[in-house]
């Protein structure tokens, strides 16, 4: 199990990151654009500088949900590899079961 403290950094860059993600991305497209001189990118590149560093989505980790554990994490189910074969073993997810050779 995670620590409580980088559980809830975690749950608090998630939030920040929602909270920027349109105006990143209008300052984004903004940028990339050929509408706009030189200096006026120049000054859209500035303001996305100003944005809190915890709102950029590459700074968030995916997390298990049950231990938190960020190694071996599994996108479909949410849930870290030694969750998820706990609750396969136990039959909680459905249709997925242990292979044996």
């Amino acid at each position: 199990m995670s620590k409580k403290s980088v559980l809830l950094r975690e749950y608090k860059r998630k939030i920040m990151v929602n909270k920027f993600f349109n105006k990143r991305m209008e300052l984004k497209k903004k940028i990339i654009s050929n509408l706009y001189s030189k200096i006026e990118k120049w000054n859209f590149i500035l303001k996305l500088q100003k944005f809190p560093k915890n709102s950029i989505m590459s700074r968030l980790r995916n997390r298990c949900i049950n231990t938190g554990r960020p190694r071996g994490f599994i996108r479909r189910f949410g849930l870290s590899r030694l969750e998820l074969r706990k609750l396969a073993v136990k039959g909680f997810i459905p249709g997925l079961k242990k292979s044996s050779w």
